[in-house]
């Protein structure tokens, strides 16, 4: 993507956060994100009854100055003291309603310097922020807010009225009848499309419906968006990027969309603990820093990127009798690589995929520009049933690659592991199995589900691990060596595993496994907790240090991708036969490599390698594990076809020709089998 091609964030555009006393590690990381993102402008609550907590008038004397050093601030000040409401909460009127314009002439006594506008309490129209049951008639409300913003008038201050939410004619013309209104610079509104929202019209319609109360009345305010945003507690990342693109086309002169962060779960909502899931996934990352979607998208490309995946969307295959492919996770690597083989072949496939792996949003803009209207494009996530069910049910086969990959991150977020591996998967065959017509299935397994394999004697014979058995030399683990499901990762797919195995003997369905050794070839985005072959090429591409856990001499036997897809393409073809068992996939005994062999296969390809690191051993590693693959053999014919050196070589050029970078070398001289080790051993 050009520079001259991006699309960056409007100006006008500005961030919702509210912080609480002490989260001074959390207001630097939000403003570090504001900076990332190229978003100048914050809305924050400033709580009227935390300033008379013992930490409250000191805390915002270091958050304020903070905050507007970086920002252009709207503080928005809001809750009453519980003491001094009619009832002892914070949603309260205050039994003197000139103690709010009190407090604000002393918050600009305090802090004036630091902001242009100030907003005059938040949603007075929502019961949990103004317990309006106390105040019928808003009578003391418009006192409250008439003295404040007179006074914040009096003080050079413009003034917001506080967003309504939901957007209420009515209640806005009850400000006007009450005087309010002749204090006020902005109306401020607020929208949750299809959150909170239901009968949403549109910002063009809502906002049009406002200007029109404001030109009968003769007001010149203007109207901002104070607060937009969309919960994602039904995993539906994708729909939040399109609401905040919504958003975007307001006719507003500000926006702000909230918000930075999901909220912790041990922390309550406004003094309500879960009582509403949807107020705890509002943010642009997750509550454990985890970056949703939305944020990927504007981080790499601003609001180019978001556009791109938003026209990737709308890709469909014309609606017809014949039935699709369904492929989750297929805009992932080995997704992409059978979906462009799938359409070449001249099947429909539908492409089912939340994209909450790094990288591949490109991989869905190629599919869409290579694969003809052969595709269709579902941005979802499998735990949203409603959407999965949709998609099985114009299927005639399923291939089941929707997972969480990595060991690592399931140690991290094991009961996350478990919601996208175990639970997704079983979301899955329960479509399938209650489905009219019911798709076949092709589920990709692990080599984790064996566990550490500890019973197998091995030595060290140079740079690798061996067998001490020669026949497992010669033949590898086949699909009768005793699972073991070691590490969350190995549990929640062996888990998945043996449901899919289960389901096929107890209802019938049409389902296989593959339990897969290590994957590789264009197209993968490998990191250093999932996809290590790429993970490896990438790096040493980039001269960026290499981390190798344990000693470096764990043997994998790798197979190309196209190998794979070559495989998965028969098991389809040969399903009804194959239905209820698993097999071992990979390269067999005949395409092994060490992890310090690969990297001498690199310094092969590029010249030279770059620093490389050893670290301890990881939960789960296997030292040695090599696919016996003649289960599969036997059933399909099928066979591998590329050596370990001529796909990694493939998989290297296709690296620098989606870094744009040059190889640095061009031989194309990979080595032999047996690759020398001197070089990184010495380091």
């Amino acid at each position: 993507m050009s520079r001259a091609s991006v699309e960056r964030l409007p100006e006008h555009l500005g961030l919702v956060e509210w912080f609480r006393p002490g989260e001074r590690d959390r207001v630097e990381r939000v403003l570090a994100d504001l900076e990332k993102l190229g978003v100048k402008r914050l809305r924050t609550g400033i709580s009227w009854a935390d300033w008379y907590t013992s930490e409250g008038k000191s805390w915002y004397e270091w958050l304020i100055p903070r905050l507007s050093g970086v920002v252009e601030l709207l503080p928005c000040v809001l809750y009453t003291p519980p003491s001094i409401g009619i009832e002892p909460k914070t949603s309260s009127p205050p039994k003197r309603a000139r103690d709010y314009a009190d407090f604000i002439d002393l918050f600009i006594d305090s802090f004036g310097e630091h902001f242009e506008y100030v907003e005059l309490w938040n949603e007075p129209n929502n019961l949990s922020e103004w317990d309006w049951t106390l105040d019928p008639h808003w009578s003391g409300f418009g006192e409250m807010i008439g003295a404040a913003a007179y006074w914040a008038k009096k003080r050079g201050k413009k003034t917001v009225l506080g967003g309504m939410s939901p957007i209420d004619g009515h209640w806005l013309c009850r400000m006007f009848d009450l005087g309010v209104m002749d204090y006020i610079d902005v109306v401020g509104i607020h929208g949750f499309p299809d959150i909170f929202d239901y009968t949403w019209k549109g910002w063009a319609r809502n906002i049009a419906m406002v200007r029109e109360i404001l030109d009968e009345r003769g007001a010149a305010c203007e109207i901002w968006v104070t607060e937009a945003g969309f919960s994602t507690w039904q995993h539906d990342e994708f729909k939040q990027a399109q609401v905040f693109l919504d958003l975007l086309g307001a006719p507003a002169s500000r926006i702000y969309w909230y918000g930075a962060d999901d909220l912790d779960p041990a922390l309550a909502a406004v003094n309500r603990f879960h009582l509403d899931e949807r107020e705890y996934f509002f943010g642009f990352k997750k509550a454990d820093g985890t970056p949703k979607l939305l944020y990927r998208l504007l981080e790499k490309g601003s609001v180019t990127a978001l556009k791109g995946i938003e026209q990737a969307a709308r890709t469909c295959a014309p609606a017809g009798p014949e039935k699709a492919i369904l492929v989750t996770g297929g805009a992932g690597f080995i997704g992409t690589n059978l979906v462009h083989r799938l359409t070449q072949d001249g099947h429909r496939v539908i492409v089912y995929d939340n994209l909450s792996r790094e990288g591949v949003e490109e991989n869905l803009l190629w599919l869409t520009e290579n694969c003809g209207d052969r595709l269709e494009v579902r941005i979802a996530d499998t735990r949203n049933h409603l959407a999965l069910q949709d998609a099985i049910a114009r299927s005639s086969h399923v291939y089941h690659f929707a997972a969480q990959v990595a060991v690592t991150t399931s140690v991290d977020n094991p009961a996350a592991d478990f919601a996208v591996n175990g639970q997704g998967t079983f979301a899955l065959l329960e479509a399938i199995r209650t489905a009219k017509e019911p798709p076949s299935l092709l589920f990709t397994s692990t080599n984790k589900v064996y566990g550490g394999i500890d019973g197998c004697r091995i030595r060290k014979s140079g740079s690798r691990y061996e067998p001490v058995d020669p026949a497992l030399r010669e033949r590898g683990f086949g699909e009768g060596t005793p699972l073991d499901f070691l590490s969350p990762y190995g549990c929640s797919k062996g888990c998945a595993d043996q449901y899919v195995l289960d389901y096929a003997r107890s209802f019938g369905i049409h389902a296989a496994v593959f339990r897969m050794s290590c994957i590789y070839g264009p197209h993968q985005y490998g990191t250093e907790d999932q996809g290590w072959v790429a993970h490896f090429a990438i790096r040493t591409l980039k001269g960026e240090p290499i981390t190798l856990y344990g000693d470096g001499c764990q043997v994998r036997d790798l197979l190309f991708v196209e190998d794979l897809v070559e495989a998965m393409c028969r098991a389809r073809e040969e399903m009804p036969r194959l239905t209820g068992q698993a097999f071992n996939i990979g390269g067999g005994p005949e395409r092994t490599i060490s992890l310090l062999e690969l990297l001498e296969l690199l310094r092969g390809l590029h010249g030279r390698l770059p620093q490389v690191f050893f670290d301890a051993w990881r939960t789960g590693d296997q030292r040695y594990y090599v696919s016996d693959i003649g289960k599969f053999n036997g059933a399909c014919g099928w066979t591998p076809r590329h050596s370990v050196e001529e796909g990694v070589e493939r998989l290297y050029r296709w690296l620098c020709a989606s870094m744009r970078l040059e190889p640095e070398r061009t031989s194309g001289k990979a080595g032999r089998k047996g690759y020398p080790v001197s070089g990184v051993e010495a380091l």
